[in-house]
């Protein structure tokens, strides 16, 4: 049992090396210079070509994970359907300022909710991972502006790896739990305390730019 145990605590800390060492050398943004915005493939690879929406989406998948209960399908929907709402208004050309610093800021908050352990009603974890998502969505609702249907499969794409993305960070927190309180304690404030300082300078680069 002792060696089984040993084991889980060993994948565990190796998939969040992995997840770091996989953040580590990817760009800092993910939204300029796209490419072709017409292909389900295309969709699905964006979001994991970014760190600012790995970070941002695992953050929420691995926030819900720490809240239990009905948050850990509710946040992540919550963040899914509003992404969708920002989508659209990006698609039809509705405005909204400071879309790259509110993604930036996504990744800053999440990681501080999640280092600090702050533990917020549902409701309202749902309504700050929707603000969030406004932002997401809208960048890249722009991207699609006069394509017509060809940005549908695009879209869906992007939808669908964001569903991965926040099924990983519900997983990362569920084996952090596995480890016991406090290692998983201790792993949720390096995880989060890593997400902000990335977030940091994510938002240093876009404000330099």
């Amino acid at each position: 049992m002792k060696r089984h145990s040993t084991a889980k605590r060993a994948l565990s800390v190796a998939g969040l090396a992995g997840l770091i060492s996989l953040m580590a050398v990817m760009p800092a943004s993910a939204h300029v210079g796209a490419g072709s915005v017409d292909t389900f493939s295309r969709g699905f690879l964006h979001p994991l070509s970014g760190l600012d929406h790995i970070l941002a989406m695992v953050a929420v998948g691995l926030y819900a994970a720490n809240l239990g209960g009905r948050a850990l399908w509710l946040v992540p929907s919550a963040f899914i359907g509003t992404m969708l709402i920002g989508g659209l208004l990006g698609y039809y050309g509705w405005p909204l300022p400071m879309v790259e610093a509110g993604i930036a800021l996504s990744v800053i908050v999440m990681g501080m909710a999640i280092a600090l352990g702050v533990r917020l009603p549902t409701i309202a974890a749902m309504a700050l991972v929707g603000v969030f998502a406004l932002f997401h969505g809208h960048a890249h609702g722009n991207e699609g502006a006069g394509l017509g249907m060809a940005f549908l499969p695009y879209a869906a794409g992007f939808v669908a790896a964001t569903a991965v993305l926040h099924v990983t960070g519900l997983a990362l927190g569920a084996g952090f739990d596995r480890l016991g309180a406090t290692q998983s304690n201790v792993l949720n404030k390096f995880a989060g305390s890593a997400g902000m300082i990335a977030g940091v300078s994510i938002l240093t680069g876009w404000l330099a730019a």
